[in-house]
């Protein structure tokens, strides 16, 4: 059977995968056209494109293409003939059995003068992001014409893209659908708080140029000088192509369907925002085009309508069950929440201005059944209040208003995943199948995939149903690496002996052995080549340096943010012709040395150090480089020191040992050149001093650092990167990134800026004191080498002939550098 579908956003992705899933006999050949030439990616999460998140992240499409099912991106259907069952395209026809359309929506922008040109924008797809990014780039000013939930993404975006920004709203209050007039008035005070202007009960009346920027005017005496504006006022169904084919419409447009979502034609459906659904809709009754029905703009309608189309098309009898607009959101940084009916018989209402803080429950006249209710500020209590619309509320009303939830017993149905329909039932029956942990219940359940709001909760339920995830570091140790970071640091233990005596068992392994080494080092408890501490180093950091393929060791001399004088330039070429080394110049902004025998590392180290070089710890679990751009020194784009501060950094953070090597660079200004948004730190320089981003990283998984603080002098900045690198070493664990680390931190980000900025957890000095013993207490660790006979007498091939070099090595001579003989390579490996 020949199944078209028109449409691959979210909603026509969903349907796909859920007739694919249960299609086990392929009954259906599946045809996908997309308007975009994009795979379909998550609209949800649009404005996380502004935070360093990749189209590529923001993929919703699984890897591959699934049996039975062809993508036609890039082509839009033009023509649905319903007499020939044929879509066409501007290329080519396709037949169908049966059609569904998935045409989702398109801004609406109001029909004022002046509303399309330069400089005017909407906010819908990744193109029109990057449209806006691009345009955005040199300019100061922005206005959002919309207070929605899309109008406040938008101002989000223009203040992450540095940007003033105005909000202009029709309406009397923010967020009108969804908030009562009290709680869009506590979001307003919010929002304000952040700089953002905002202009409600306001009308556009016509923008017009007014030299190289636009004047916007309005119904009132306002009028605003802007650079740009952004279109965020809601969104039409694009129901064009169904009109043209002559199916019913709804009054309010969208594709007029019943609850099977069903069209009037029995072989073309219709899902998600093109869709105005009416479940007591008849086709065999009469009718007319535009009575009835109601379209939907949130994306868990949709997913029930895909899921009830892919039951249909395999002979089940599912219906729509009706919508849920409960709604959990972080709008600019502040929860808001609304479930049910948001007024009522009896309104319960509690504000806590000071704090930011509002929350109503809407309640029969009885006060006994929870009818909804609005919660600004603090959604904690979110979970438990909606599960309990249609009874009594679970708790002491003050309890829920005041402080957030009691975290009272969800009951069984209650829904833990809007976005994807997914039941407290369905997750611990899935907690029950075997599942242990966040990920396999994504994966088996769907829940928390698509705007993710509801993992910690996954988390919770995990922990009720006794599931304990292990923190054991290893067969030796029952205590996490954080547990024995902190027993080492309070102990005051400064051997592994002394550790695994008192608080493990047996002689260690491969494991619990590096990590106590680190901490160690970490602690500042002596050179990591010292007695016992030497023999529980990682293959490279027993001979600082990197163990090569072919048996041999590379180089890496710190350049602290990538500047370097001619004559230490002359110096290393020097050093790489004399022992014959292979050179190459690394992402880092530094010079890498490869083909060193052991025996040869202390004359080249030898040769460095006297040359004012040290240790570049690329061997290590340790702080790496400090990239840099040439910021407002050189460049004319840049409005800050780039160099100097990322100099300053790297010498304040060189040997800092941690649970996994840290990177960080500095940019000079936001065309960020220095990559600071792909490090474990990065710092962007803005006109007011400097923005600091943290979690990032490349590598096998790459991911984008989040903005954590803004417009910073260097003092704050600096304080702020030390106790991140401080936190991060004391409470992550083995061999974990600070991406991996920050995600997986309960709270996230918010809670890493409360405990180090806010000092929730009284920290903060410990931190800083940490910091300044490390930068009171470092010592090259080459010098130190260098420096201690016993130390030098390690650097041998052979114990027994000292002088010896191995002869296993050999080279082979590529692009005029010496490059590991293919015969010795293969024979090193056969060896290992």
């Amino acid at each position: 059977m020949r199944l078209v579908v028109i449409g691959n956003g979210m909603v026509g992705q969903r349907f796909v995968e859920a007739l694919v899933a249960r299609d086990a006999d392929r009954r259906w050949s599946v045809t996908v056209l997309g308007e975009e030439r994009r795979p379909a990616y998550d609209r949800v999460r649009l404005s996380a494109y502004f935070e360093g998140v990749t189209a590529e992240e923001l993929t919703l499409a699984p890897t591959g293409v699934p049996a039975g099912v062809r993508f036609r991106r890039g082509e839009p259907a033009v023509e649905v003939d319903r007499a020939a069952r044929v879509v066409r395209t501007a290329t080519d026809a396709y037949p169908y059995d049966v059609l569904v359309l998935a045409t989702g929506s398109r801004p609406f922008v109001p029909p004022v003068p002046g509303a399309q040109g330069p400089g005017r924008f909407v906010y819908r797809t990744l193109d029109d992001l990057e449209a806006l990014r691009d345009y955005a780039g040199a300019r100061g000013s922005g206005v959002v014409v919309g207070g929605g939930l899309l109008g406040l993404e938008a101002a989000n975006a223009l203040r992450l893209l540095r940007l003033r920004t105005s909000i202009v709203e029709f309406a009397p209050h923010l967020m009108p659908v969804q908030v009562d007039q009290a709680g869009g008035a506590m979001l307003r005070r919010r929002i304000e708080e952040l700089g953002i202007a905002v202009h409600c009960g306001t009308a556009v009346t016509g923008i017009a140029a007014a030299g190289d920027a636009l004047r916007l005017s309005t119904a009132g005496d306002l009028t605003l000088d802007t650079d740009l504006v952004v279109f965020a006022a809601g969104v039409r169904p694009r129901d064009e192509l169904a009109r043209a084919a002559g199916l019913p419409v709804g009054e309010r447009g969208g594709v007029l369907v019943d609850a099977a979502c069903r069209t009037a034609d029995e072989r073309i459906y219709a899902i998600g925002e093109c869709a105005s659904i009416d479940l007591t809709r008849d086709w065999t009754a009469a009718h007319t085009a535009s009575e009835g029905g109601r379209c939907y703009g949130l994306v868990a309608p949709g997913y029930a309508m895909a899921d009830v189309v892919a039951d249909r098309l395999l002979d089940g009898e599912t219906m729509f069950p009706g919508a849920d607009t409960a709604t959990k959101l972080k709008l600019l940084g502040v929860d808001v929440a609304s479930f049910g009916a948001t007024t009522g018989p009896l309104d319960v209402v509690y504000a806590d201005p000071a704090h930011g803080l509002y929350a109503k429950l809407v309640l029969t006249d009885d006060a006994r059944t929870l009818l909804g209710g609005v919660l600004v500020g603090d959604a904690s209590a979110y979970p438990a209040l909606r599960a309990a619309v249609g009874g009594p509320v679970p708790g002491r009303l003050a309890d829920f208003l005041a402080t957030g939830a009691p975290d009272p017993a969800l009951p069984a149905n209650a829904q833990v995943c809007s976005c994807n329909a997914v039941t407290k039932d369905q997750i611990v029956a899935a907690i029950g199948d075997g599942c242990a942990d966040v990920p396999s219940l994504k994966a088996c359940t769907r829940a928390g995939t698509t705007c993710g709001s509801c993992v910690p909760l996954l988390k919770s339920l995990l922990a009720e149903s006794g599931v304990a995830q292990s923190t054991a570091l290893c067969e030796h140790f029952t205590h996490s690496r954080q547990e024995l970071f902190d027993l080492i640091r309070v102990r005051g233990i400064t051997t592994f002996s002394a550790l695994i005596g008192r608080y493990g068992t047996g002689r260690g392994c491969d494991v619990c052995k590096p990590v106590v080494a680190s901490i160690l080092a970490s602690l500042g408890t002596g050179h990591v080549l010292d007695g016992e501490q030497a023999a529980l180093q990682d293959t490279n950091d027993h001979f600082l340096a990197n163990l090569q393929r072919d048996g041999t060791y590379s180089v890496v001399p710190r350049i602290p943010g990538g500047e370097i004088t001619p004559e230490k330039l002359i110096v290393i070429g020097e050093v790489a012709r004399d022992f014959g080394l292979y050179t190459k110049i690394t992402g880092g902004q530094r010079v890498d040395l490869f083909g060193a025998r052991v025996e040869q590392l202390p004359a080249i180290w030898r040769r460095l150090v006297d040359a004012g070089f040290e240790s570049g710890h690329a061997y290590g679990k340790a702080l790496r480089t400090v990239k840099s751009c040439v910021g407002s020194t050189w460049c004319r784009y840049g409005v800050q020191d780039s160099v100097g501060l990322a100099i300053a950094l790297e010498l304040r953070y060189r040997g800092l040992r941690a649970p996994h090597k840290i990177k960080a660079a500095v940019s000079g200004c936001a065309r960020e050149c220095a990559e600071a948004r792909s490090k474990d730190f990065g710092v962007i320089a803005t006109e007011n001093g400097w923005n600091l981003y943290v979690g990032g990283n490349g590598g096998f998984r790459p991911r984008h650092a989040d903005l954590f603080r803004s417009d910073l002098s260097t003092e704050e900045l600096i304080r702020t990167i030390d106790r991140f690198l401080m936190f991060y070493i004391r409470t992550a664990d083995r061999l974990q990134r600070t991406a991996a680390w920050l995600e997986a931190l309960d709270g996230g980000l918010e809670h890493l800026r409360a405990v180090i900025v806010d000092d929730s957890l009284g920290l903060c000095a410990d931190l800083d004191a940490a910091m300044a013993r490390h930068t009171t207490c470092y010592v090259d660790e080459w010098r130190a080498v260098l420096d201690d006979p016993e130390k030098l007498r390690r650097f041998v091939s052979f114990v027994n002939d000292p002088a010896a070099p191995d002869p296993a090595i050999s080279f082979a001579v590529e692009r005029d550098q010496p490059v590991p003989s293919r015969t010795q390579v293969r024979l090193t490996e056969v060896i290992r």
